[in-house]
């Protein structure tokens, strides 16, 4: 096997990318393509138009599968940058075994694209507010991560739903359990009033000025228990931090791939109890921000509206009304008007948001995604699904990216579908 991969120079980086005569590939981890400059580097991101293949990756089994999800075939051009030599190579071989003979290596990422600002680099907008394992674990022992300014006001959530074995089976050490009912109401799924929101935030400690970090476990349901707990731990985790945006707490943060990441990272995880401080007042009045979530009336005139759109992340099979993607939802089909963006297999998975490590897919893929279907950042967009968590995690995304005017349609397919005034639509669409 060829051990020895041709060099590319700046110079013949920037005219290939210029003639789009390769497939440009950041071998860094996810958090460092999002925007963290791990090496302390001037500039943080990706060089523009790459793709994100981390060197982890090279070690699953279904590598190339994502490789060629991505659509990254045989005959294409491969270069690889990144920190290190030997990953670039790591990734290089795995290419290699798969047939891939064109293979490159860019050497100057770090010593000569970041430190050119005429070089283009591009980013997450909000990177900050999608934390990885090592900045939380800093953080939990006592030290100052970046982009953190805020001493020790800050509280970890471990999400889940009315499951607090989930909890003491395993938690990210220092973390508090974070009952999603304590946010939402079981009646509707809605967020609780801005009473019970400012009650409940109390109780757990948080006040506006109190840096959130949420995270869950991924895991699924099976057919004998439609809707454990455990199935909420994810989902739960970012439809509890777009409902504490949406009370007014200023700095919330979801860590990304939860509690998988920081399993994989080798991180210790603790049974011990971490009982939270209440505090005596939340410090704003709530709703701060009630921009980010719609109700029903709103939703209708945002369908009827030329500069607004509803989008449907709701699974396939749930759109074309062969199911209704939950037990206690007895009606089936969609809402006429919303624009459709699959979510993933049923109606606890969004794996069309992320990557097979639970990580958020590459940013410029799922705007590819959302471009396709119609998705605009220059319209008032308002995300939804059944009753809330799927809708929550595009609406995360889309709030990361920085677009201006994303919410959540909280009623969603639930409390839609209950009012029999309300119209719907089954079948493929023509």
């Amino acid at each position: 096997m060829n051990k020895t991969y041709q060099p590319v120079t700046t110079a013949q980086l920037i005219e290939l990318m210029e003639n789009k005569a390769c497939e440009l590939i950041d071998t860094r981890s996810t958090e460092a393509y999002n925007g963290w400059p791990l090496r302390n580097e001037p500039r943080g991101g990706h060089i523009k138009g790459a793709r994100t293949l981390p060197v982890k990756w090279a070690s699953y089994i279904d590598w190339i599968e994502i490789v060629r999800h991505k659509e990254i075939l045989p005959h294409h051009k491969i270069v690889l940058y990144g920190y290190e030599k030997d990953a670039m190579v790591q990734v290089a071989r795995r290419f290699e075994e798969a047939g891939y003979n064109d293979i490159n290596l860019y050497h100057d990422f770090l010593n000569e694209w970041v430190a050119d600002d005429d070089l283009p680099m591009e980013k997450m907008e909000k990177y900050q507010h999608l934390v990885y394992p090592a900045w939380l674990s800093a953080l939990v022992a006592g030290g100052t991560p970046p982009h953190y300014e805020n001493g020790e006001n800050f509280v970890v959530c471990h999400a889940h739903y009315r499951n607090y074995d989930d909890y003491l089976q395993g938690h990210i050490p220092g973390a508090i359990a974070l009952d999603t009912l304590t946010l939402e109401s079981p009646e509707t799924w809605n967020r609780r009033s801005p009473e019970e929101l400012k009650a409940a935030l109390e109780q757990h400690g948080i006040t506006a000025d109190t840096t959130v970090i949420v995270y869950g476990r991924f895991s699924f349901p099976n057919n004998d228990d439609p809707f454990p707990g455990s199935a909420a731990g994810h989902l739960g985790a970012i439809r509890s931090a777009l409902i504490m945006m949406y009370a007014g707490v200023k700095d919330v943060r979801v860590l990304n791939g939860g509690i998988a990441a920081w399993e994989s990272e080798n991180l210790p995880l603790t049974s011990e109890i971490t009982e939270p401080l209440p505090v005596k007042e939340f410090g704003a009045t709530l709703p701060a921000l009630p921009q980010l979530i719609v109700d029903m009336e709103e939703a209708k005139a945002m369908i009827a509206a030329p500069d607004a759109d509803i989008i449907c992340t709701r699974s396939w099979p749930e759109y074309i009304g062969e199911v209704s993607g939950y037990n206690y939802i007895e009606q089936k089909g969609r809402i006429p008007g919303a624009v459709y963006v699959n979510n993933g297999s049923d109606a606890y998975r969004m794996e069309n948001y992320q990557n097979l490590d639970y990580t958020t897919r590459e940013f410029n893929e799922i705007i590819k995604m959302w471009k396709e279907a119609g998705v605009t950042p220059d319209k008032h967009l308002a995300f939804y699904c059944g009753t809330g968590w799927r809708g929550s995690e595009a609406f995360y995304n889309a709030w990361l990216l920085g677009w201006p005017r994303v919410s959540v349609f909280d009623g969603g397919w639930f409390e839609w579908s209950n009012d029999p005034k309300n119209p719907v639509e089954s079948g493929i669409p023509n």
